[in-house]
């Protein structure tokens, strides 16, 4: 995301880079804009000066400031329109934040037109595939993309288990001033035990012993938080029922491993839950791949009332892509059923349409065309690209 950071940072006067905590946000902005100021919205001191005096705090970095988690001051916001109204060179405010629905609202309403919004998400394992040729895909989707279980020499159990206690409790705190801690932690258990799955939040509030309007708030928590993301239906009119619930999924497979306490690689590959877990690593894949590029396609997952579902629709204007995935190594003819489904009725419409490609991504590392489906291997998950598939 350097090149794209930077190219934003000659376009706007102001670049917000968000994402979830410990993802790599400060590093990079660190790396990208070295001859700025930087400022931590986390320390106590710093951020009552912000509060208090915003117009002197701002006159004091006027001429170029890495401003991290920048949601601790979202009041700062409406102070930086009136800065970069006056002085509008671009690249001058770098603004970096963690909490994201907070933060965007924030955001858009002070400074539309003003900033570019990027996302950076946990390692892709495009960005790692090099200098980690040798893991396999159980032990890269066991051990997941958080930057600080790639160069420390700790296990993913114990920082994760941190991360969840520092961060994750005191979101849950900041955002909707959860009280019950313990309930929370088996709420989150729960969210990560039913990833890949249509979100049902009266199921899920009544196995915690909360209401279904607390469990909706407290997977918002996680949304805001960049833990996880709503995978929303595919709609359109095309002559079928089609379910109107959305999927959760967890951004990073790590941290669902974490959760439903699976301690190895060789754990995960036998576990009941393998498949869930595998997909929403593959769909996390491909988001990053696009973030990472700076484009914000329509991802969707199409399901109709007889239960045909495939996994993944991606949209960007007329063109779409669907997307299998299987967590075996070998791909049966019969996985391809509702690919070939769903093709027939994106033929069959009448409105104007754009290519529709198709793909299917297994744990194995063969790759292959059959017909009109690209069969990607894992490590080819995040080798999307638009209008078409890298399958050389």
């Amino acid at each position: 995301m350097a090149t794209l950071l930077r190219k934003r940072a000659t376009q706007f006067p102001v670049v917000q880079v968000s994402g979830p905590r410990q993802a790599g946000k400060t590093t990079l902005c660190r790396a990208c804009f070295a001859g700025h100021a930087y400022v931590s919205l986390e320390s106590p001191d710093v951020l009552r000066q912000a509060r208090e005096d915003p117009r002197g705090f701002l006159r004091a970095i006027s001429r170029g400031a890495i401003l991290d988690e920048v949601q601790n001051a979202p009041a700062l916001l409406s102070y930086l329109q009136a800065e970069v109204d006056q002085d509008p060179r671009p690249g001058r405010f770098i603004l970096t934040g963690s909490q994201h629905l907070a933060l965007t609202a924030a955001v858009t309403q002070s400074l539309a037109g003003r900033v570019a919004v990027l996302e950076l998400l946990p390692f892709s394992y495009q960005e790692l595939r090099s200098s980690r040729p040798d893991d396999d895909v159980w032990t890269v989707v066991w051990r997941g993309g958080y930057p600080a279980l790639l160069d420390r020499p700790v296990e993913p159990y114990e920082w994760l288990s941190s991360y969840v206690a520092t961060y994750v409790e005191r979101d849950a705190r900041q955002i909707l001033n959860v009280t019950d801690l313990t309930a929370f932690q088996t709420f989150v258990q729960l969210a990560a035990s039913r990833t890949a799955q249509m979100l049902d939040h009266s199921r899920l509030g009544a196995d915690v012993g909360i209401t279904h309007n607390t469990a909706k708030k407290w997977f918002s928590v996680l949304e805001a938080s960049y833990l996880c993301f709503r995978l929303p239906p595919f709609f359109r009119n095309i002559g079928k029922r089609l379910a109107k619930t959305p999927k959760g999924h967890f951004f990073d497979s790590g941290l669902v491993c974490y959760l439903l306490g699976i301690r190895s690689p060789e754990q995960l590959r036998l576990h009941p839950l393998r498949g869930p877990i595998f997909e929403s690593w593959v769909i996390s894949e491909i988001v990053k791949a696009y973030a990472n590029q700076g484009e914000r396609p329509t991802f969707t997952y199409f399901r109709d009332k007889h239960g045909l579902e495939v996994d993944a629709v991606i949209e960007l204007g007329l063109s779409t892509c669907s997307v299998e995935i299987k967590s075996s190594e070998t791909v049966p003819e019969e996985a391809f059923v509702a690919l070939d489904q769903l093709s027939k009725l994106f033929a069959s419409r009448s409105e104007p349409v754009g290519a529709h490609l198709t793909a299917l991504v297994h744990a194995g590392a063969a790759r292959w065309d059959r017909r009109e489906t690209a069969v990607l291997p894992w490590s080819a998950a995040g080798e999307f690209a638009w209008p078409g598939l890298k399958t050389d």
